[in-house]
């Protein structure tokens, strides 16, 4: 490549050789060629070197294993483009995608963007059903880039590009959970602006079953409490949601089961709602039929994790005090 790119796109990498096969594939597609790709494999014991080869415009590096953050930041210090890409191994790339980027920057220039996530054609069954849990306004209130949104849209790292201006005044990405929700309210915070590309959407494989979906819920709960304990303000009324919806389900429950059948009757009508929401968005009836146990699950796990997280640090205020928490967190992620 004879002269900087106009985007750098950043990969970490952690033994997902065919997930990387994948993703490189559909970007070799792309219609705007403006780009290199920087894949980081954070200490894989199955490196990916050899998968990347192929791929002219793909730089690869392989580093100890630190963490995602690490390996981001690590793909920013060898970046050569005016603006950083960031999409997870697991994702598929529409051929557009790129030129939709560029067409919008255009337009509309950007310091900060992302666009939505989507379910391939070649996904599987439990993988579109927990994408219409995840994307779905009926359980998470469109804030993962949704058409309607109840909160005021945030980047995530599935789809997240930025400036380079920005890294150069805010830094890189801490090593947290929600470390992307973390880096665009860092982002904000400075007076860079944010949009959403509606267009530019990507397909996002999810997790391969419902075991480690409610595990990954689980962890998003409980770090929205570290944000709002980071980010005095930040908690929203559909953050709250999931856990007011795993006590109401647990009261329904129990009057159910003790008073009168009819206590039940606002939980059947809601999975009858997801039930009829996913038919529509997924055109298929043993989708939706598997979308409904998975939205719940999206929906108690996260509520889990957000009440537990509540109960522990704020009501019994355990844990690190979190001002040394951010202290600790700078010094790991100071850009030098």
């Amino acid at each position: 490549m004879n002269h900087n790119p106009r985007f750098s796109i950043i990969v970490p990498v952690y033994n997902r050789i065919d997930e990387v096969a994948e993703l490189l594939e559909s970007l070799s597609s792309q219609t705007y060629r403006d780009f290199e790709v920087i894949i980081v494999d954070d200490g894989s014991t199955e490196p990916c070197g050899k998968t990347c080869s192929p791929y002219p415009f793909v730089r690869y590096f392989w580093k100890e294993n630190e963490g995602r953050s690490p390996a981001r930041n690590h793909g920013m210090e060898q970046a050569r483009g005016s603006y950083f890409l960031f999409f997870d191994s697991d994702c598929v790339i529409p051929p557009d995608y790129m030129a939709i980027v560029a067409r919008e920057l255009d337009a509309r220039p950007l310091d900060c963007f992302g666009g939505p996530d989507a379910a391939h054609e070649s996904f599987t069954p439990v993988q579109k059903a927990i994408n219409f849990a995840m994307t779905s306004f009926l359980t998470t209130g469109g804030i993962r880039g949704g058409k309607i949104q109840l909160e005021k849209f945030t980047p995530r790292t599935f789809n997240m590009g930025f400036s380079r201006a920005v890294w150069e005044r805010v830094g890189g990405f801490r090593e947290m959970f929600s470390e992307d929700i973390d880096m665009s309210m860092r982002i904000r915070h400075e007076g860079f602006s944010m949009g959403l590309l509606r267009q530019a959407a990507v397909y996002h494989r999810r997790r391969q079953n419902l075991r480690k979906f409610r595990r990954q819920v689980y962890v998003f709960g409980m770090s929205r409490i570290t944000l709002q304990l980071l980010y005095p303000g930040s908690l929203k009324a559909v953050h709250t949601f999931p856990a007011l919806f795993l006590l109401g389900t647990v009261a329904m429950i129990l009057l159910g089961a003790l008073a009168s059948p009819w206590w039940l009757l606002p939980l059947g009508i809601y999975v009858a709602a997801l039930f009829m929401a996913a038919t529509a968005s997924t055109r298929s009836i043993s989708i939706a039929a598997m979308a409904v146990p998975a939205s719940l699950i999206q929906l108690w796990g996260y509520g889990a994790g957000f009440l537990q997280a509540w109960f522990t640090k704020v009501l019994l205020r355990r844990g690190r005090d979190m001002q040394q928490e951010i202290e600790i967190r700078k010094g790991k992620n100071e850009r030098l």
